[in-house]
């Protein structure tokens, strides 16, 4: 392709492979978000952060199902459609706050484990008030930016082998391919009733007998298809592709939601068109947060536990996923490390608190991002559509539910296949190095969990590295966090004699 020039004369269009960069129009834009430098274009950021959106949008309507149902100690029900709003809220501002500071495509919302850790064990067993755990998510949020802001967070980033890293590029790329499989219903957990050493299963029984399951397959390979022939916005084009085939089978068939007809319904949103389009979001629980109320209610002891099991789950699942987007889309240097890191790092802190803040449990980076980067995303620019997209949300619900999660699903697996050529870049000649490598792939899609999987790893990588006589070359923050995690996973044990 030629270079050419429009009507009015103002753009000038380079010609790729692929698209074409503009680099005159949108100067300013290009200027402050370096679009050209990362070698992609304003048009190709736009419809990446709406792929990264409708990733992620999931998250809405799943985190008030875990936080918004539940009574706490004082009878307080936050609420579904009040966790909603602020969890979109909360989505808005750090997506739109990390695209415009630390320039980077990684979207940042309500972090899943996290928001379970909250509801389940903050709440549910300990106690609290839902106010005093926010609280507690606040002061996390406040260690890790004081963590951010002094530099340990990047020494931790620089002490990690680079088989480690690439270790957790591929665990983090299977563990959205597990999310894709089960949340689109091909992967089902059989019940401990069926008594049976098999914990897992495809589909029904073993079949493809749902409507939505059968939407996901053909939209894995109508997604497969757009990568292969290297389509210009193929994922998002698979996304709407997807979405208009689920719309036309929810029509047909009635297949409804699997809250009320079971494993054959749709996971979450059921594909139908909205009778309205939004209404003024409910954003009463914002700011309901007691920050000290914890140490009172259960002791200083128990509640700084509980801090610190945030703050390393936090620590560490962001630290991690960053690390994963950053390689996918080739924004790292040779140490593998992301230019102005610390800034990120900063910045992704404050989602702990402004979620907190919001009610909304911790926010932070979100591997689902690695959709948008399939889709050419590079810079901060993707991220501030992502979140403008969040924040419309918040009025215009009924919009984003039309898109199932079966819909979105495909593009979580064919990027975890895409994830997984950093492989390679593991020396598995050495078993030293390849069995905390292998445990760490491995780990965080069995556990569901990005920490635990980097825990087991580098738990792992220190003892063999003695065994192996290797003990010198480890630097002492990676044994510093190996301790660590040693706590962590004896967490339950620790608080019972504590208690």
């Amino acid at each position: 392709m030629s270079d050419k020039t429009n009507t009015s004369g103002s753009t000038k269009v380079t010609g790729t492979e692929n698209e074409a960069v503009q680099t005159t129009e949108r100067s300013g834009i290009d200027r402050f978000f370096h679009i050209s430098e990362r070698g992609s274009t304003v048009g190709r950021e736009v419809r990446a952060g709406v792929v990264t959106f409708f990733a992620m949008a999931y998250i809405v309507l799943l985190n008030p199902l875990i936080l918004g149902t539940s009574a706490d100690a004082e009878g307080t029900v936050l609420g579904i459609p009040q966790v909603a709003a602020a969890t979109a809220l909360v989505a808005g501002i750090m997506c739109i706050l990390f695209g415009a500071i630390a320039n980077y495509p990684f979207g940042i919302a309500a972090g899943l484990g996290l928001n379970t850790l909250v509801a389940v064990t903050l709440v549910g067993t300990e106690g609290l008030t839902w106010a005093q755990a926010m609280g507690l998510v606040v002061i996390d949020g406040l260690i890790i930016v004081l963590l951010a802001i002094s530099g340990f967070r990047t020494a931790v980033f620089r002490a990690i082998p680079q088989s480690m890293k690439a270790a957790i590029g591929v665990g983090i790329g299977m563990f959205i391919s597990m999310i894709g499989f089960v949340d689109a219903g091909f992967v089902r957990r059989i019940p401990d009733a069926a008594m049976t050493t098999v914990p897992v299963q495809l589909g029904i029984n073993g079949s493809i007998a749902s409507w939505p399951t059968f939407v996901f397959i053909l939209g894995l390979f109508i997604c497969g298809f757009m990568v292969a022939r290297k389509i210009p916005g193929g994922l998002f084009i698979g996304i709407v592709i997807n979405t208009i085939i689920a719309l036309a089978v929810e029509a047909i068939t009635g297949a409804g939601s699997s809250a009320d007809n079971g494993p054959t319904g749709w996971n979450l949103a059921v594909p139908t068109l909205p009778e309205s389009f939004g209404g003024i979001p409910d954003l009463s629980i914002v700011g309901k947060v007691d920050l000290f109320g914890a140490f009172t209610q259960i002791g200083v002891i128990t509640a700084s536990l509980l801090v610190f099991t945030l703050v390393l789950a936090n620590f560490f699942d962001a630290m991690g996923t960053m690390t994963a987007l950053g390689r996918q889309a080739g924004l790292t240097d040779e140490k593998g490390e992301l230019p102005d890191m610390k800034k990120a790092l900063v910045v992704e802190g404050v989602g702990a608190v402004v979620g907190g803040a919001g009610s909304a449990s911790s926010a932070t980076v979100y591997v689902d991002s690695s959709a948008g980067i399939a889709d050419g995303a590079r810079t901060g620019l993707a991220n501030i559509v992502t979140g403008l997209l969040f924040l419309a949300a918040m009025f215009f619900t009924p919009l984003y539910e039309i898109v199932p999660i079966e819909a979105a699903a495909p593009v979580l697996v064919i990027v975890g296949a895409l994830m997984m050529m950093q492989v390679t870049e593991i020396d598995w000649s050495q078993f030293y190095i390849a069995l905390p490598a292998f445990l760490t792939i491995v780990a965080m899609p069995f556990t569901y969990s990005i920490a635990d999987g980097i825990g087991v790893g580098f738990i792992t990588f220190a003892l063999f590295s003695v065994f192996a006589g290797k003990a010198k070359e480890i630097h002492w923050i990676m044994w510093l966090i190996s301790a660590l995690f040693v706590v962590f996973f004896a967490m339950d044990p620790i608080m019972s004699v504590i208690s």
